[in-house]
């Protein structure tokens, strides 16, 4: 039910069907005990059932998995038995049957949250477009097209989400509207300013504009990880006098006191600014880029997977915090490859697959189904 190219070089395939070759090769060897750490990640949810029916074959067969995931969803639908881990020590084992969703992620977390909470659709006012995209483009170094005629507009007062198997495009398309890659062809208009191939704009450029960035990578585009936190925390900011100090140099303390109060805001953890980067977990780095972006209370804001890495309590804080900025009028647009959260914040959903976009969902008519057929190259 995994179909791959056989002939197909590894390194010319897209992530997700790498992930299906690494999954056949471990199903061919014909394993008895069969580790599967995060396998649906980057595969369409019908790719995610027809693996499921796999393991339920397996299973049958007396073959024993183990089945890491953070998709309550999935431990839900596939697993017998369930064991939580919260800070580094089991805390919980239970009989999958016998358990919720909900408490699952209490356990996870250490306190109620809420989980698979769909979110209204927002009052989009379509006559304020912030960024337009006008049948833009982008080619490899090698001459492979990684973009092709990609076209819509990102409203005022919306989050547009960006749907896809991961290496669909969606990197690269935040990398031309974001300024770290340039346009080959198209335009891209913010405001009375257009980003051309000829006349491209830097990422420097586009803060000036009210254009806030949160990349895919925190650790390797987000971040500089030797870096203090405090340092983290005003990169690409340094000449506001709010983050800064005003003088000549840059004064430490006031640096270190605006860190501390993202930090108390976005609640990282450990609160303390003059601890490296490198030291902070993954979801606590994510925080501070987050934190760092989301407090220059933008115009328009390019999210790269919001809460990769991120536990169910952040996510929800997360998620509540975006959604507070597109309702105070900040164009959003978000790329995921997490469709439970493209379907919860987005009000509408344009879903990308080899590098070109298979159209644009309002959320209404947006379901797993239809959008997975369109991640999968389905036209509706």
């Amino acid at each position: 039910g995994l179909v791959v190219d056989l002939d197909a070089v590894i390194g010319d395939l897209s992530v997700g069907l790498q992930q299906r070759v690494e999954i056949l090769k471990a199903l061919y060897r014909g394993a008895k005990i069969l580790i599967l750490d995060e396998p649906t990640g980057v595969l369409t949810p019908q790719e995610t059932d027809q693996l499921f029916e796999i393991l339920n074959l397996l299973r049958s067969q007396g073959v024993t998995i183990l089945f890491i995931t953070h998709k309550l969803r999935e431990i839900m639908a596939v697993t017998d038995y369930v064991s939580v881990m919260r800070g580094g020590q089991m805390v919980s084992h239970l009989k999958t049957e016998e358990t919720t969703a909900s408490e699952l992620a209490e356990l996870m977390v250490g306190r109620e949250v809420s989980v698979h909470q769909v979110h209204e659709a927002s009052d989009i006012d379509f006559d304020t477009v912030c960024l337009r995209a006008d049948d833009i483009s982008l080619m490899g170094a090698n001459g492979r097209t990684l973009l092709h005629g990609i076209n819509f507009d990102l409203h005022a007062g919306e989050i547009l989400g960006i749907a896809g198997i991961s290496g669909n495009g969606q990197t690269e398309l935040l990398s031309v509207l974001s300024g770290i890659l340039p346009l080959s062809g198209g335009t891209v208009q913010i405001g009375d300013t257009i980003m051309t191939p000829t006349e491209p704009l830097t990422p420097k450029a586009l803060r000036k504009l009210g254009v806030a960035h949160v990349p895919e990578d925190r650790q390797e585009t987000g971040l500089v990880m030797p870096f203090t936190a405090a340092e983290s925390s005003i990169l690409g900011y340094e000449k506001n006098e709010n983050c800064v100090g005003s003088g000549l140099f840059m004064n430490p303390r006031t640096i270190s006191s605006y860190c501390m109060g993202l930090m108390e805001t976005y609640d990282i953890r450990p609160q303390h600014p003059d601890l490296k980067s490198n030291l902070f977990s993954g979801g606590n780095q994510q925080k501070i880029v987050l934190a760092r972006e989301l407090t220059t209370i933008p115009k328009i804001l390019l999210v790269g997977q919001p809460t990769r890495g991120v536990d169910i309590g952040a996510i929800e804080f997360i998620h509540q915090e975006l959604l507070k900025m597109r309702d105070e009028g900040c164009a959003i647009l978000i790329v995921s490859v997490e469709l439970d959260e493209i379907l919860s914040l987005s009000d509408r959903i344009m879903v990308m697959n080899n590098g070109t976009s298979m159209g644009i969902v309002q959320k209404k008519d947006a379901d797993a189904h239809s959008i997975g057929l369109l991640m999968a190259g389905v036209a509706a």
